[in-house]
């Protein structure tokens, strides 16, 4: 088993051009529209197959933040305002919770195994397999603005 997160900037098609269409997708829209003024809250794409949740919020310590995956969807995060800190993980090296199917949600309990920053324009693509820990601060909270595409797969 690996990790298979992708981490980029949309700028950089050469980058991510050789992805699915469902994900490009996701670019095709931070593109067209005009996210960094859209209000905080979930925007349908395609129905529950594809949607976006819009967030606003402020970066913290690592220590009041919690582990994360999904089985349904796909997340693709897409930094619009600020810095945030995302730690990894994989899923198989976890202690896992019970798995909540109407949220998608498993919690998690372990350690990183890689930690990636994100700015502007970059985006980073959580696999099943991904543990993730979002809003972790960079130097000092923030508030941060950010797309998260859910893709069904």
């Amino acid at each position: 088993m690996e990790n298979k997160m992708i981490y980029g900037n949309v700028e950089q098609k050469e980058t991510w051009q050789f992805l699915e269409e469902k994900l490009t997708a996701c670019f095709a829209y931070v593109k067209n529209h005009d996210m960094l003024h859209m209000q905080p809250g979930t925007y349908e794409i395609n129905g529950r197959h594809f949607y976006v949740n819009v967030s606003e919020y402020t970066t913290t310590v690592r220590s009041e933040r919690f582990w994360e995956a999904h089985r349904k969807y796909l997340d693709v995060h897409v930094m619009l305002q600020g810095i945030e800190t995302i730690d990894l993980g994989f899923v198989w090296r976890m202690n896992p919770g019970e798995y909540e199917p109407d949220k998608d949600f498993l919690p998690l309990d372990g350690q990183a195994t890689a930690t990636v920053t994100m700015r502007e324009g970059d985006f980073l693509i959580c696999m099943p397999q991904d543990a993730h820990m979002t809003a972790i601060m960079n130097e000092q909270p923030q508030k941060i603005k950010k797309a998260i595409f859910k893709v069904q797969i």
